[in-house]
């Protein structure tokens, strides 16, 4: 059976606690999960403590930010079987997370001044996990206040959209993405390019690609369009890229209903990121 290796849970920004995800996934028939959440080693520690639960094999993962300063835009990368002693992996993750922390306190902070009503501390209920505010947690109190009708819904692009700029919106400074593919090698991972559709990061796949900086591409995802698929099905024929399909769970912290098993990876292609991982650690 396939497996669902991109997936998120209150140690980022999902709602659903990590323990639930494992069962959620045998109910579907899938044999392997994997637990990718952001910029963390919670997730990939876990994954090492559990190996199987509720039946389900579970892949230690994280999904990484990075940014493409040349075309100005995020940049994830899911790494598989990471190290979870590697300093510069922690360096990062301890970097990111409290850049985006601070970005969320003050944008908090200012929300008080929008809404009496809202304390800052309201939000904090939804990091006791993460140990990182995000814009998801301060969107559930707001809804709890009767502020906000959905979590990504008018009130969301009201304060943290892009364009136009959100009220509220603080974005923290993203290390450049070929820093993070070297920091992601160094841990020893696998190291997947995820949903290049969401942030129409085919030019800088193409090249990445090229360059033999990632080992596999995420094709079936939620996001991908038709076109990127094909796309991206044809540069892992051409390189013999591992090509998986994830998620992207985030629960009921997202703007459509995928459930877990929406998007899936074959059986092989789980076996070469595992086979990949293992001759990385001799």
């Amino acid at each position: 059976m396939p497996g669902d290796l991109h997936n998120h849970t209150t140690y980022s920004d999902g709602s659903v606690p990590v323990a639930r995800l494992p069962l959620m996934a045998a109910r579907v028939g899938l044999d392997a999960m994997a637990i990718s959440d952001h910029d963390t080693l919670r997730s990939v520690q876990y994954a090492y403590d559990h190996p199987v639960q509720d039946g389900v094999k579970l892949i230690p993962a994280t999904e990484l930010t990075g940014y493409d300063y040349e075309r100005q835009h995020r940049v994830h990368l899911l790494a598989y079987w990471p190290d979870p002693e590697s300093e510069v992996l922690r360096r990062h993750c301890d970097i990111m997370r409290q850049r985006r922390n601070e970005c969320c306190l003050q944008s908090a902070r200012e929300l008080e001044a929008i809404f009496p009503q809202f304390r800052t501390e309201q939000a904090l209920e939804y990091a006791r996990d993460s140990g990182v505010l995000y814009k998801s947690g301060i969107m559930q109190a707001l809804r709890e206040l009767g502020l906000a009708d959905s979590i990504y819904g008018e009130r969301y692009h009201e304060l943290f959209g892009w364009n136009p700029r959100g009220r509220v919106l603080h974005s923290p400074e993203y290390i450049p993405v070929r820093e993070v593919l070297a920091t992601a090698r160094a841990a020893g991972a696998v190291v997947v390019f995820a949903h290049p559709t969401v942030y129409k990061s085919m030019p800088l796949l193409r090249e990445l690609v090229r360059e033999g900086m990632v080992d596999g591409i995420e094709i079936d995802h939620p996001s991908n369009s038709p076109e990127d698929k094909a796309e991206c099905a044809a540069l892992c024929a051409q390189y013999h890229l591992i090509h998986t399909g994830g998620t992207d769970f985030h629960g009921a912290n997202h703007k459509k209903v995928y459930p877990v098993g929406t998007c899936t990876t074959p059986d092989d292609q789980i076996a070469r990121i595992e086979e990949l991982a293992r001759k990385r650690r001799r």
